[in-house]
């Protein structure tokens, strides 16, 4: 269905007639009374435009009107894929997440570069909803509001780094963030998904006082909690087993999940993160489609290449037009 993006530009279309009327040239009889010599009328006939030429540039303005008040063509309606649901991403940048007792690809990695690999593959899949990302260690920030946009997301989590908000673990803190943006919104399915590796050892809120202000406001909260549990270190006296994640306060995120009603997981390995994330996937799927949109397709550009053709060859129409002679 055609339709007009600026109609009201159209009423500029009289302006080269009002001014042609306004401005109007002096007549042969008047031209003839200057003293100069070899002046004759076959000479003042001569200099006007021909009739094909105003043609040509009344066609040109016209189509220059035409591309200018933006006609547009309204394309068949298609489905929006949204869920209505606003998810927030906690991630740990604390200085534990650069132990590297993880393996990606049969190469030994840190834990938060297996984070990145892995949840980054969690934030494509989760097209239609609103994410945001917040990083912490000793403070917590919202680094990414809550946007459609998903590679915002992901570049913001890819350039992060650890250490980045300080090397201690403020989880309650990063609860808090998180509650505060998802119960400023319309009620609906709120969700934060929050992974950490450590103990909450600093910041200004309590981790289960931000659990039950989470209750409060509706949010579920899933949490991950990432690191190996036998990691083989060299030693003097030879090569030991120790526990990397001994720090985990494994009690502490269960009972916010279970709290909130979300889940706990827990992340030995990247196989297991991965699993983690689907599961969450599958917890919390897309329910539905959104209102359907009808694309805006541009027409512009060919009255305007038509204006300019015709504009071209008016143009060319009084370069080689035959002359009058005395």
């Amino acid at each position: 269905m055609p339709l007009l993006a600026w109609p009201w530009i159209a009423v500029v279309l009289p302006l080269p007639w009002l001014l042609r009327w306004w401005l109007r040239p002096e007549s042969p009889g008047q031209a003839l009374k200057l003293p100069q010599p070899g002046l004759s009328l076959a000479n003042v006939v001569g200099g006007r435009s021909p009739r094909g030429s105003w043609i040509l540039l009344g066609l040109a303005w016209l189509c220059l009107v035409g591309a200018a008040v933006r006609p547009q063509w309204l394309g068949p309606p298609q489905a929006q894929e949204h869920s209505g649901r606003a998810m927030m991403l906690a991630v740990d940048l604390s200085g534990s997440m650069a132990q590297e007792d993880m393996v990606l690809a049969g190469q030994p990695v840190s834990r938060f570069s297996a984070v990145k690999a892995i949840a980054g593959d969690f934030i494509s899949r989760r097209a239609g909803d609103e994410l945001g990302l917040i990083l912490f260690g000793s403070q917590a920030y919202l680094v990414t509001p809550l946007t459609y946009d998903l590679d915002a997301v992901h570049a913001q989590l890819a350039g992060s780094a650890v250490g980045l908000a300080g090397r201690e673990t403020a989880i309650g803190d990063a609860i808090g963030v998180g509650v505060k943006r998802l119960a400023s919104l319309p009620a609906q399915a709120r969700v934060m998904v929050l992974l950490t590796d450590g103990v909450n050892n600093t910041g200004a809120i309590e981790p289960l006082d931000a659990a039950r202000a989470a209750k409060a406001a509706g949010v579920r909260i899933y949490t991950i909690g990432i690191g190996a549990d036998r990691m083989t270190v060299p030693g003097f006296f030879g090569s030991s087993v120790v526990n990397p994640s001994a720090d985990l306060d494994v009690g502490m995120l269960t009972s916010i999940a279970n709290d909130t009603g979300g889940r706990f997981f827990r992340a030995t390995d990247t196989s297991a993160l991965a699993d983690a994330y689907r599961s969450i996937d599958a917890l919390e799927p897309m329910p539905h489609q959104g209102q359907p949109l009808r694309p805006h397709i541009e027409l512009f550009r060919w009255p305007l290449a038509a204006s300019l053709a015709l504009m071209l060859l008016a143009s060319l129409s009084r370069m080689f037009r035959p002359r009058a002679t005395a």
